[in-house]
């Protein structure tokens, strides 16, 4: 089957979990189909994207957006009362030259990530399926608890327009998949049920655990220019990890993860290191004891949850978080509500080795047997094989 696939981003390097997701996705489907990749850009091309992508892909377009563009296509969203975020994607120009990809290729499927590249093919006739991955909608509901209040009227004005143009969309493709049951549950349209279910995967003979020497305590890791990462990190500087080191005055946590915000800049100190971009994570997984992820917004899967689980980390996150990853608590990952639980946590996987070990390689068979790329994009693939 000729598949071609639509992205908002190129999907190389892995910084970004759509851009996770997309690239596994692609690199299972290429053994047995051949794809076309038509990706929208907004910053500077990877030297190695076209290369490592070429070998999965027949074709490759990249169509660039320019600052000015994107800025004129954010304006005019709002007066067509589509989400500004649809609206920073969306180009009139680009427009024309997918329409054009598509008339020449003439694939048998277009496969569609985020909500993000919709327009692009709402007028087309081939058999088509959108892929969700997250909620958006309910992604800015949650920031808005914990945003200043001059973003508040901006954050509502977007959480409305997403709510419908989630469900607008859902009738123009012929199958929606997405990334848990929980995100499934927030698509406001009353056929949801009818929405595929695809989980990430974990390259597990990739995130492999290797013995080194533990130079770091706790590790958080992420897109730390991302909303979420940004106001989990400063939860976890500014009120766990003070009780930590009431008891444990010498405990080094490390911040990795490429564009950190300002912000956490400004708050490394002799216990905390922003390292920024790392060149090869697993290298800020293998110097690590415990793995923590207090995440407090967010949907979707957290992705560095399933990498720390495969590395063989002990694994401490939020009740939200786990409603995607559907670990067992105390047994497989431990679960905080609070900065005082969750510093408890930390003090008692350091204090009990045995216990650390034993959370750490149930945490490991259980993403091992859950989470694989090569289940999860068959299901993708039946389900555009069936369409």
């Amino acid at each position: 089957m000729e598949i071609l696939i639509l992205l908002s981003r190129v999907p190389y390097p892995l910084e970004k979990g759509d851009k996770l997701r997309a690239f596994h996705q692609i690199r299972c489907l290429s053994q047995h189909h051949t794809i076309h990749l038509c990706c929208l850009n907004d910053t500077d091309l990877h030297p190695d994207a076209l290369n490592i992508l070429g070998k999965f892909c027949k074709t490759i377009q990249v169509v660039n957006l320019s600052k000015v563009s994107i800025g004129i296509n954010i304006f005019r969203a709002l007066f067509t009362g589509n989400p500004l975020q649809v609206g920073y994607f969306y180009s009139r120009k680009a427009h024309i030259a997918i329409e054009k990809t598509i008339k020449e290729l003439n694939p048998d499927h277009i496969y569609c990530q985020l909500i993000r590249t919709a327009e692009y093919v709402r007028n087309i006739s081939t058999k088509k399926t959108l892929d969700y991955q997250d909620v958006f909608s309910k992604g800015i509901d949650r920031r808005k608890e914990f945003a200043p209040f001059w973003m508040k009227p901006f954050l509502n004005f977007e959480y409305k327009r997403l709510l419908n143009y989630e469900k607008k969309v859902f009738s123009l493709f012929d199958n929606k998949t997405i990334i848990s049951k929980p995100d499934q549950e927030f698509i406001h349209h009353p056929d949801r049920g009818q929405i595929i279910i695809i989980p990430n995967g974990v390259d597990s003979l990739f995130f492999q655990q290797k013995e080194t020497v533990k130079t770091t305590d706790l590790l958080f890791t992420g897109n730390m220019s991302y909303a979420p990462n940004i106001l989990s990190a400063i939860f976890l500087i500014k009120e766990i990890l003070p009780k930590i080191i009431l008891k444990r005055p010498g405990i080094k946590l490390k911040i990795a993860g490429v564009n950190p915000d300002t912000k956490l800049m400004e708050l490394a100190s002799a216990n905390i290191e922003i390292a920024g971009w790392v060149e090869d994570i697993r290298d800020s997984y293998n110097s690590a004891k415990i793995f923590i992820a207090p995440m407090q917004i967010g949907t979707g899967l957290q992705n560095k949850l399933l990498e720390a689980m495969s590395m063989n980390l002990p694994c401490i996150t939020s009740k939200l978080a786990n409603n995607s990853l559907g670990a067992k608590p105390g047994i497989e990952v431990l679960i905080g509500n609070s900065a005082d639980e969750y510093a408890d946590h930390v003090l008692n996987l350091l204090e009990d080795c045995n216990f650390a070990k034993k959370l750490a390689s149930n945490g490991n068979q259980f993403v091992h047997s859950t989470y694989n790329w090569e289940v999860s994009t068959g299901i993708l693939e039946k389900t555009i094989l069936n369409t």
